[in-house]
């Protein structure tokens, strides 16, 4: 278990958690200047860039391992990892609820569901790429949004769930979903990426 805190980096996630809210809240609602590809652009806010940290850093912590050694390891490694992203996961809505509670604004809502979301989207995008193509597709995930998720009028489309405000409800499906498929793909997928790093061995 010491082995496999140090090889996922636990102490340095729960730093960047806390760093991505100790950012997030007193910054998170300045706009940031993307062109919109398709109909009106929305506000873009460096909140829906910034909860991106947590899942970068998770999927860094993921790529330090052989993922084909894990694989074939006496302790259920993919659990352990599915565990750590739903406790950061938790962790961060907890921290989000407490925030709101003590007056931040819904904006500490947005970042603990976002958090939670591109977590959903690591474990999904992890099992089936491997950790750099993973990285790279999540952090178009909020580019392709701001640039192609609004209606005509500047609201959010439905799929485009960061851009959503905090009491969305499709956004708390979608980020439901995320998570439950993203577990689900990596518990259950058996055979990991190839990597260039494992074929060289």
């Amino acid at each position: 278990m010491i082995w496999w805190c140090k090889a996922r980096a636990v102490p340095v996630l729960a730093a960047v958690l806390a760093a991505t809210f100790a950012v997030g809240l007193p910054f998170g609602d300045g706009e940031l200047p993307v062109p919109a590809l398709h109909g009106q652009a929305g506000h873009f806010l460096l909140a829906h860039v910034v909860t991106l940290l947590p899942a970068v850093f998770l999927l860094y912590g993921l790529g330090r391992g052989d993922l084909r050694t894990e694989t074939v390891a006496a302790r259920f490694l993919r659990g352990l990892d599915v565990g750590l992203a739903l406790a950061l996961a938790a962790t961060g809505t907890a921290c989000g609820g407490l925030a709101y509670a003590t007056g931040q604004g819904a904006l500490a809502l947005v970042l603990a569901r976002n958090i939670a979301g591109y977590l959903g989207l690591a474990l999904l995008f992890h099992p089936l790429v491997g950790h750099r193509p993973a990285a790279a597709a999540l952090a178009a995930a909020p580019l392709l949004c701001s640039a192609a998720g609004w209606y005509p009028d500047g609201r959010p489309r439905p799929w485009a769930w960061p851009l959503h405000p905090a009491g969305s409800a499709p956004a708390l499906a979608a980020v439901a979903l995320l998570l439950l498929t993203g577990a689900a793909v990596a518990l259950l997928r058996r055979r990991p990426p190839s990597t260039p790093h494992l074929l060289a061995g």
